[in-house]
């Protein structure tokens, strides 16, 4: 049987541990949390973090393993890509995957290959991000440059807001190193969503509506809905902009997950492209409304197994992923659902239980659920996913 280690075992990585076992291969998961509830449906499990590059390297070579996937996991990624690249295995070039993965070093990419790039500093102390700050204009956004989840992000749009936003995103870091790039102002909705490169090419995409909760504090996505809204000829020049990074970066086979935007200016911003699956339920989504299992190709072109059918597909349907959080923090006690929504949810999965401690949703460490919706229309999923506290809603212990 072969043998297949999967970097992590949270509830996004869940689905990808299930589908590997039903492809028929022995599953490994490893990280530094025995108690993440994926690692129940493998084989076995190592506590090693899935960061350290030489210890899941020595691991894989102990354990003989035929692939390696870190799915959903941009801080896994690097070791995943380093360690396939040592062994021989199936995986895009470590350098690329270090690069899509390292903010500051994604920024210097797309600035000196030509693609639109808002103005970014990076830096390694307090004093020095103050001083290089200054190049910059409000508002800007500080992050870490290796985090991901929207963790340790911050858009300040005064000088009295840096202190605490820079010493979060250090907090964060795990080189710590700091970014700051100015805000990009987008026509429309963030582009989110997933897509496949097969061969080199971008085989398969599906681009949604990306949606955030601005009672909290408009950074992190509460979900996605889709299909996107944009034109055909929006997304044809989005599709071309990927491909041309993708050839820049040399990137062979595997899933990637975008955040792109179109700013006031026309011109595309694309802001990440993250060499793995989406979070936030993306790929479950996308099986549902296009038939096409990225769960599936991502464990298959790990292996080295070949990539039938994979090619763009009509969706059908309207549907969103959508993330239950808080606003506020307290003890949970339920979450209220408009009956109308509760008729259309086709899963749901919550994550906390009564009288556990909740925080306001900062990043999506502190996701309490999550959900996938089917919509009659356009119309009403937009309507939903802008005005969701209208409709569901965290009911907390007294």
């Amino acid at each position: 049987m072969k043998k297949i280690l999967m970097l992590g075992g949270s509830y996004f990585q869940i689905v990808a541990i299930k589908m590997a076992k039903e492809l028929g291969y022995h599953v490994i998961t490893c990280d530094y949390l025995p108690d993440n509830p994926g690692h129940k449906f493998a084989d076995e499990y190592h506590n090693i973090s899935t960061t350290d590059m030489e210890a899941v390297l020595e691991l894989a070579k102990q354990l003989k393993i035929d692939g390696i996937v870190a799915y959903a996991s941009d801080p896994s990624a690097p070791a995943a890509a380093y360690v396939a690249e040592k062994l021989g295995l199936p995986g895009n070039p470590y350098e690329s995957v270090h690069i899509l993965t390292h903010k500051d070093r994604y920024r210097e990419f797309l600035r000196d290959n030509d693609f639109a790039c808002p103005r970014a500093i990076s830096a390694t102390s307090s004093n020095e991000f103050r001083e290089k700050a200054k190049s910059l204009n409000y508002p800007f956004v500080i992050k870490p440059i290796d985090s991901s989840g929207s963790k340790g992000v911050t858009v300040i749009r005064n000088e009295t807001q840096m202190s605490e936003a820079i010493e979060l995103a250090f907090s964060y870091s795990r080189d710590k190193v700091v970014i700051a790039e100015e805000y990009v102002e987008k026509d429309g909705y963030q582009i989110a969503g997933d897509g496949f490169v097969k061969d080199g090419k971008l085989a398969f995409r599906y681009f949604a509506n990306e949606h955030f909760d601005i009672t909290v504090n408009g950074i992190v996505p509460i979900g996605e809905s889709f299909p996107y809204i944009g034109t055909k000829e929006v997304q044809d020049k989005v599709h071309n902009e990927i491909q041309r990074l993708l050839d820049a970066l040399n990137m062979k086979n595997g899933a990637l997950n975008f955040d792109i935007r179109i700013g006031t200016d026309g011109r595309i911003q694309i802001m990440e492209v993250g060499p793995r699956n989406g979070g936030n339920l993306i790929p479950e989504v996308t099986a549902m409304a296009t038939g096409v299992d990225m769960v599936k190709y991502t464990i298959l072109a790990a292996m080295g197994e070949p990539l039938d059918g994979l090619e763009d597909s009509k969706p059908n349907g309207y549907y969103s992923s959508y993330i239950i959080h808080a606003t506020e923090p307290g003890k949970f006690k339920n979450v209220h659902v408009e009956p109308w929504v509760a008729e259309r949810i086709v899963a749901k999965d919550i994550w906390k239980k009564q009288g556990d401690d909740i925080k306001a949703f900062s990043g999506s460490d502190q996701t309490l659920g999550t959900c996938i919706i089917k919509f009659d229309s356009n119309d009403q999923m937009l309507d939903f996913m802008d005005n969701d506290s209208k409709y569901v809603w965290i009911e907390y212990e007294s």
